[in-house]
């Protein structure tokens, strides 16, 4: 089973424009398939009190106890419910999951935990049934997010299912709340880490095992940045997974010993392969390189390259990052640099050498703001854009709703002008062979799309100031109508202008009309 590919991005509160946690991700489909997706609110009433995965076929009950919340589901049911990211009224979101990739040393200690599927004829001999696998993206936020009142919360339940029902996929997963974000990885079947992201701090994690430093002694004390299975020292001994050839405090080398506080988790558990150095590390170079842009990127003496195994987790921004700079990273093509696909820089080669971060195949990005500011009902707001990044824009959408914007929810799997994620595949497609000529068209659609959300934002929690928790969600379903309205009306005059310019591009056109025209 293969999972999504996607690029993320963790902005600590105190490095945020806003004063909030921001978690962000692109969600592209694997290669050769396009999956429509659509904006969700889920009701209490609608959640399941027994699920079945889909794709796994595990099954588990679930507590009786859910909460609203709203998420980013696909339109096809083929592959299950594919939440992607939601955020809940308790004020905690999730972004689930990136895929990853851990070692074969770690997939021999604890294989993943994959479906068997029945083998003979019941009753008669040499019959055994199936086997379920573990969970997995098609699951983890509908299994967690409805549950948990904080992030902690989040990667403890999550922590349990792991162990408990293991996982046929490595992924990487995002629980966020006003106050903290943690990242979780799977290690193997059933072992996990986590990582708080530091208020001050960004995140860049591209589709690979990329947590570079883990305390044990923080994990298995106060817990303040770290936490992971319960067995994670004594697997990692017992399998020989540790690589440090430092000996641990008090011990000489050739001498048996503990291991040590820290580990890089990168190293023990993680992959360093060329697709990794095509695929991989050079997304979380380009992004850092956009958010600490004084430091030496592109010399040959430069610390950090596309290809490095080494760029750091996290690091703080040299300047607090904006709702602008998330949606131009996670659209990005390596803008500037020789590696640009619509560039004009390098060669043939290298604009082609490396995978961007906004490709064809993204079925939406959401960037969850978790504001502390503002009363407790309006603080999710869900920025959203459908399709190839590029070629759209992200829109605010407050989260806390009953119901969401029909533009958004009632995607179609068939092409459709009626909805965002098709309309804005159709620009992308057209636009893409004509790029300098429809470029400003595209670029002025996202001035106008963020301009327009942000003051919609700020008009509508300062209407809120006063209200009560029932009318602040009226309040937001018509803010976020009121979005969506001025989302179509500007998406589908970037259609005309698009599909004009393009038209009058084909290679079959001709200047001379007849003389009656």
């Amino acid at each position: 089973m293969v999972g999504m590919s996607c690029t993320t991005l963790l902005i600590g509160k105190s490095a945020s424009c806003s004063g909030a946690t921001i978690i962000a991700r692109n969600d592209d489909s694997g290669s050769g398939r396009y999956d429509p997706k659509r904006l969700v609110a889920v009701a209490p009433t609608d959640q399941p009190r027994h699920y079945r995965s889909t794709l796994s076929h595990v099954e588990i009950d679930l507590p009786d106890d859910p909460c609203r919340y709203t998420i980013a589901p696909n339109v096809l049911p083929n592959r299950g419910v594919l939440a992607e990211a939601g955020a809940s009224e308790r004020n905690v979101a999730m972004s689930a999951t990136e895929t990853i990739a851990v070692n074969e040393r770690v997939l021999a200690a604890d294989p993943l935990v994959e479906l068997r599927p029945a083998e003979g004829v019941p009753g008669e001999a040499g019959y055994r049934p199936e086997t379920p696998g573990g969970i997995g993206e098609e699951d983890i936020i509908t299994l967690v997010l409805p549950y948990v009142s904080s992030a902690r919360e989040g990667v403890e339940r999550l922590g349990e299912l792991l162990e408990r029902y293991g996982t046929y996929e490595s992924n990487g997963v995002i629980i966020s709340d006003v106050d903290e974000i943690w990242y979780v990885e799977t290690i193997g079947g059933h072992h996990w880490i986590a990582r708080r992201v530091p208020d001050d701090c960004y995140a860049t994690i591209p589709n690979q095992l990329g947590i570079d430093d883990f305390d044990f002694s923080d994990a298995f004390g106060e817990r303040r940045f770290f936490m992971c299975s319960a067995d994670l020292r004594e697997f990692i001994d017992r399998h020989h997974l540790g690589r440090a050839m430092r000996p641990a405090q008090g011990a000489g080398f050739g001498v048996a010993a503990v291991l040590p506080d820290h580990i890089n988790p990168r190293v023990v558990f993680g992959t360093s392969t060329v697709k990794d150095h095509i695929y991989n590390t050079p997304r979380a170079w380009y992004m850092q390189r956009h958010l600490n842009p004084s430091e030496d990127w592109d010399s040959p003496a430069a610390r950090y390259t596309p290809t490095s195994d080494d760029i750091p987790w996290c690091r703080a921004p040299e300047n607090k990052v904006t709702v602008e700079d998330i949606d131009f990273l996670m659209s990005s093509h390596f803008e500037g640099t020789p590696f640009d696909p619509y560039g004009t820089l390098g060669t043939p080669e290298s604009r082609h050498r490396y995978r961007p971060i906004g490709i064809n195949r993204t079925g939406h990005m959401v960037a969850i703001e978790l504001r502390h500011d503002v009363p407790a009902a309006a603080a999710a707001v869900m920025w959203i854009a459908f399709g190839s990044g590029p070629f759209t824009a992200v829109a605010p959408f407050y989260a806390n709703v009953d119901d969401t914007p029909a533009y958004l929810r009632d995607t179609t799997p068939e092409v459709s002008t009626d909805n965002l994620y098709w309309t804005n595949r159709l620009i992308a497609v057209i636009a893409d062979a004509h790029w300098y000529e429809t470029r400003n068209a595209i670029e002025y659609y996202g001035e106008q799309v963020r301009a327009f959300g942000h003051r919609l934002v700020e008009e509508t929690d300062a209407a809120l100031a006063d209200a009560e928790a029932g009318d602040i969600r009226a309040a937001l379903m018509a803010a976020n109508e009121t979005m969506a309205g001025r989302l179509q009306d500007l998406t589908h005059k970037l259609l005309d202008n698009v599909l004009y310019t393009s038209s009058n591009l084909m290679r079959n056109s001709f200047a001379m009309s007849d003389r009656w025209v």
